[in-house]
């Protein structure tokens, strides 16, 4: 028994390190967007200004080069837990359909930054292309991350339990995905009102003086969606709020479905908190970076909260 739970869990905890740093990697890459060092290399790609390593760079040049180098390592650890998954897992294992997933999504958060970069997306540009551009990175952003969340959760489990049974619950489940929905389109939101944030900051004064600037016949179409994500986040978070204190109470459930319930129900709060600094200190950029880290981590627990309740017993 110790032979065989021991190397489950030396993968699981591989792959939490790797979603660690996946973390890190997305992090990263909104501080490209907030310092606008997205055009640092130019409209080249995979190359940085037809240089392999740029020379004399400046420092949106070593911004922009730092994010494209971590990607690059990230790719290689996707490509390790891949090969660890097939070597370990029989085919039907849900570890090794989450990190082919993760290896897929990877690709194309890859190819979607490739395109930020080539079509002159980054900087000031405040095309309507960019904001779409911007949601669909998160949306890629968002599979990502919770593939890679499904297979170290997964890894970890035993064969009879590693798999996602959604007939036993399928209220609850139904609920659950409707909710993944739901904290998707908050997010895709929340992707272009940074983007307004950055390229158009909130106006000194009180958030009402704010909120008028932004819906004159003058502002920029980012400025006035602005005012939809705060609406959206509470909205869709007071759902979450009430579906997580539900499957928390729920006497029938395991404790991993209360735990990650629980857990959900601070993420939501902290994630409201934060939006709500964010909007008071005019959105600084280290602010931004709080909040998206929280509203990730929301949304990885979001994910295991789900797989937690439609688990096989």
């Amino acid at each position: 028994m110790a032979g065989s739970t021991s190397p489950r869990r030396a993968f699981a905890y591989f792959g939490w390190a790797t979603l660690a740093y996946t973390m890190f990697v997305v992090l990263f890459g909104a501080w490209v967007r907030i310092t606008g060092s997205g055009a640092g290399c130019g409209q080249h790609w995979p190359t940085c200004h037809g240089q392999i390593v740029p020379r004399s760079p400046s420092v949106a040049t070593i911004i922009e080069f730092t994010h494209r180098a971590t990607s690059g390592a990230y790719g290689l650890l996707v490509v390790v837990l891949l090969i660890w998954a097939i070597r370990s897992f029989p085919r039907g294992h849900l570890a090794r359909l989450g990190a082919w997933l993760t290896l897929v999504f990877t690709i194309t958060e890859a190819l979607v930054g490739a395109g930020l970069v080539t079509r002159g997306l980054v900087a000031d540009n405040a095309s309507i292309e960019r904001a779409l551009m911007m949601s669909l990175h998160l949306v890629n952003t968002s599979l990502l991350t919770g593939a890679l969340a499904l297979t170290c959760w997964s890894g970890a489990r035993p064969q009879s339990r590693a798999r996602l049974d959604w007939q036993r619950q399928r209220g609850p489940a139904l609920v659950l995905l409707g909710v993944l929905v739901g904290m998707i389109i908050v997010g895709m939101s929340g992707a272009i009102t940074a983007l307004g944030d950055t390229l158009y900051p909130l106006a000194d004064g009180s958030i009402a003086e704010s909120l008028a600037s932004d819906q004159q016949s003058d502002a920029h179409f980012l400025q006035r969606t602005r005012a939809l994500h705060p609406l959206l986040a509470i909205g869709i978070g007071t759902v979450v709020l009430i579906v997580a204190q539900n499957l928390a109470g729920r006497p029938s459930g395991s404790a991993a479905q209360r735990y990650w319930a629980n857990v959900v129900s601070v993420g939501v709060l902290a994630q409201i908190a934060a939006g709500v600094v964010n909007i008071m200190l005019s959105a600084p950029g280290w602010m931004q970076i709080v909040h998206l880290m929280l509203g990730t981590s929301l949304w990885i627990a979001v994910v295991l909260l789900t797989a937690s309740v439609v688990e096989p017993r």
